[in-house]
């Protein structure tokens, strides 16, 4: 995957799929490691329940809203929930969006949600 469509990009839209193979469109924040991208979102969210069934995706760089500003990308993703991880994937996408990031963090831990890490290659 070529990792410079989403340089200097602050979302992504990320298309997973339902067992029935309709896909459900998220924009999302992301963050670069590596080769890859990492997504941090709630463990029982639909996209985590979705990509460990098929880990099948496309994303493309998008708005805020998801209106795509370039080509699709047909990818894989794999949830890991393991502590490593998500830390991992917190720590990087905290240094990206910086303060919005620790609110919406602070209202997880409020509600004391878990979250897992999403990577995308």
């Amino acid at each position: 995957m070529n990792l410079k469509l989403f340089e200097k990009q602050q979302y992504i839209n990320l298309e997973t799929f339902r067992k029935s193979g309709v896909g459900v469109k998220i924009p999302v924040w992301f963050a670069q490691d590596g080769n890859a991208l990492v997504i941090w979102t709630e463990v029982n969210s639909g996209k985590a329940k979705r990509i460990r069934n098929n880990g099948k995706v496309r994303i493309v760089p998008s708005s805020a809203s998801g209106v795509p500003s370039g080509e699709w990308v047909d990818a894989q993703a794999q949830a890991d929930d393991s502590a490593e991880a998500t830390s991992r994937a917190a720590n990087l996408i905290r240094q990206k969006y910086g303060f919005m990031f620790n609110f919406f963090a602070l209202m997880g831990k409020l509600r004391k949600a878990k979250h897992t890490a999403i990577k995308v290659w």
